[in-house]
This record gives structure tokens, C-alpha cells and sequence, in this order.
């Protein structure tokens, strides 16, 4: 597997060996021995997540659980295309309110991990994309929360979102308080 470092420490981009033929591919898209191998030690993951979004330019986000649920993810694109990002919500953080977006697709077969602590949201750029996630916390709808996609300066290339009501009444960043802190407590 090779392990890339983000603009946001942390945040990594983690693209799996893919091996194929005239028939298709094969990929260990979750290998802990590996990444451990490689020097990298992600928490347990206790939930699969997979969402399906019909239309091109269906944004979701930005998205976190506040602790005690708190979710660190591991992302990747079955199908189509997307754009992922990550934004520091730590207070205290030097990197706080600073994002990162990759490019996650089903061609390139990259990884977004996530730790717990930032925001995450995702635009699609094509049609019935796929994202599939691993969780590191169950979810806990009384832990769920939403930051305004539009509050931030990311570049998301696109003006008009297809938005679920959730993510249109998100809260601005800038009248969010965060529930996480840098050094991890709450």
C-alpha cells in the first residue's frame, strides 16, 4: 500500500496495490497488517458504511459526531467519482478550520483516513457514484452534526449542490462551537 501525507497531518491518502488481468483487478482495500507494517496504526473500525448518490454534483456534508462517538473514517469510491474532503474542527489546532479535498475514484482506488475530530464532506462528480466508508465509532444520531458545506472557502467546483435539507440548514463555521479539542479532551 502507498501511505501519502495531506496538507492536514493526519490526513492521509492511502492507495492500495491493485493486480489485474484481462479479467479486471484485485485489491486488499483494508489490510491492518500491512499499514501496520508501514508504520501506520489506525484505530479499530466497528461500522461499514456504503451511500449511492444518483446525480452529478450531489454534495454531502460537512459532517462529524461529537464525542464520546466521535468517528475517524476510512473512505474510498466503489463507483464513479468524487471529490472528499477534510476540515480540522479541533480547537486549538494550528491547522483549525483549514481543509483538504482528494480526488477518490473508482480508477485511482485512493483513500481518505479521516481521524476523528474533523468535519467530512463529499461532492459527487459523476453519476450513481459509491462511497464507502469504514467507521471507527457506531453512529449515535444524538452525536451528529452538520457544518454549512458553503461556510468555508472550499473550492467544491460547483455553484448549485444537490442538497439534502440537513446539509442546507447546516450551522456557518464561523457560529459552530466545536466539541473537539487538539489534545483530544472534551
Amino acid at each position: 500500500m502507498q501511505i501519502e501525507n495531506t496538507a492536514l497531518p493526519g490526513v492521509l491518502i492511502i492507495t492500495p496495490k491493485r493486480h489485474g488481468d484481462h479479467r479486471g483487478f484485485f485489491s486488499e482495500s483494508w489490510n491492518k497488517r500491512r499499514l501496520e507494517d508501514a508504520g501506520l496504526h489506525l484505530p479499530e473500525f466497528v461500522q461499514d458504511n456504503h451511500s449511492m448518490s444518483r446525480e452529478v454534483g450531489t454534495l454531502r456534508g460537512l459532517h462529524y459526531q461529537a464525542p464520546p462517538h466521535a468517528q475517524g473514517k476510512l473512505v474510498r469510491c466503489g463507483r464513479g467519482r468524487l471529490y472528499d474532503v477534510a476540515v480540522d474542527a479541533r480547537r486549538g489546532s494550528p491547522d483549525y478550520g483549514r481543509w483538504v479535498g482528494v480526488e477518490l475514484s473508482y480508477e485511482n482506488g485512493r483513500q481518505l483516513w479521516i481521524p476523528p475530530g474533523f468535519l467530512h464532506g463529499f461532492v459527487t462528480r459523476e453519476a450513481e457514484t459509491e462511497i464507502i466508508y469504514k467507521c471507527t465509532a457506531y453512529y449515535d444520531s444524538t452525536s451528529d452534526g452538520c457544518v454549512r458545506w458553503d461556510s468555508l472557502d472550499i473550492d467544491w467546483g460547483l455553484a448549485r449542490p444537490v442538497l439534502s435539507d440537513k446539509d442546507r440548514n447546516g450551522t456557518a463555521f464561523a457560529e459552530w462551537t466545536t466539541p473537539f479539542n487538539f489534545n483530544g479532551e472534551t
